[in-house]
């Protein structure tokens, strides 16, 4: 071990903490790498609406990012919503225009970021029950949720940028103490804790195709999934765990899936969610009862109608090992973390 250097006084100078840039840092995952990263010893700086820099001021983003060792964006609108034509145009924005804002932070650095990991998601691939979508193999989706994740992706791949290795954190539903998860039981609350069933529904535009490429057909339809659509997800535990892995290993770029190897079912979720959460029973519901309840929960039922199935090839090949790789005992650690407040924990 190398000593210190000597300051005049004849003490040491520790060296300088390693700067990690964390845009969209508010959020239930922003909040968790946050603290990873200090716990980490890294000299956590943030930017956001509120932060060490905010949107908008490219010069102040631009003295973050020049010299950080490690960039990770998680910024854009949450998806948690009803997708009004004013929330799928922000939902785009705020993806696609923070992605670039960085971009042009990381081109103009005079020492850009070694690392950078941005936000992406899973339902990036087609409504999938036969085989898993992985890194290499899988198939693009199209519609609203698609666009946004391929305009969200090539804002990031954008250009050559030699000096800073590029990561595409594809993030399948994390389960925690967070929005996506409340949500599920809030449903359960409602009495629609059995499994949830795609049928027919009068046919909308808000899942239609958006940006410079839109794909899909203009109106919605439905799959004969019986409550059998895959459920891909991933415990926020590891969802830091792999993020630290890709940040430490040099040789990991391009598109990572970020969901758990033991991927489910929508019948198996609602039935393990039960147990969890002590209901005894629930309701199966149709699309005909959903929408009209998720509506009221200012939601969309493409969150649980919508079958996901991502493999996590990249990680699992070089070797990461998950914590919770099974749905049941990954909802007994989120429900063990407020033992005293069960309940609660997943109030919405």
């Amino acid at each position: 071990m190398t000593d210190a250097p000597a300051d005049r006084d004849g003490g040491s100078r520790s060296a300088p903490r390693p700067r990690v840039v964390v845009a969209g840092a508010r959020g239930f995952v922003g909040k968790a790498l946050v603290r990873a990263f200090a716990d980490d010893g890294y000299d956590v700086v943030t930017v956001g609406r509120a932060g060490t820099a905010v949107w908008g001021d490219a010069e102040a983003i631009a003295r973050l990012v020049d010299g950080a060792d490690v960039l990770v964006n998680l910024a854009g609108k949450i998806v948690s919503c009803r997708y009004t034509d004013a929330n799928r145009d922000e939902i785009l924005r705020s993806r696609v225009d923070t992605t670039r804002d960085l971009h042009a932070a990381v081109v103009a650095a005079t020492r850009p970021p070694r690392v950078w990991m941005n936000a992406s998601t899973a339902t990036i691939y087609r409504h999938e029950t036969v085989s898993g979508n992985d890194e290499v193999d899988g198939i693009l989706g199209d519609g609203f949720s698609v666009d946004v994740a391929t305009s969200w992706e090539r804002a990031f791949f954008a250009d050559d940028l030699p000096a800073t290795r590029r990561v595409a954190l594809r993030m399948a539903i994390v389960l925690g103490d967070g929005p996506a998860t409340r949500m599920l039981l809030a449903l359960g609350r409602l009495g629609l804790g059995g499994p949830q069933i795609d049928s027919w529904w009068f046919p909308h535009r808000r899942y239609r195709g958006i940006g410079a490429r839109p794909t899909g057909p203009v109106r919605s339809s439905w799959h004969r999934t019986s409550g059998r659509q895959r459920f891909s997800w991933i415990h926020i535990d590891d969802v830091v765990a792999s993020v630290r892995f890709l940040r430490d290993r040099d040789d990991l770029e391009g598109p990572v899936n970020l969901s758990a190897p033991g991927v489910s079912d929508n019948r198996t979720l609602m039935r393990e969610v039960r147990r969890v959460a002590r209901m005894p029973f629930g309701l199966p519901a149709f699309r005909w009862m959903l929408d009209p309840a998720m509506a009221v929960l200012r939601n969309e039922p493409e969150l649980v109608l919508k079958s996901r199935w991502a493999v996590p090839r990249v990680l699992s090949d070089a070797g990461f090992v998950f914590a919770h790789a099974e749905l049941g005992p990954a909802l007994d650690a989120v429900a063990a973390t407020r033992r005293p407040r069960a309940r609660d924990l997943f109030s919405a």
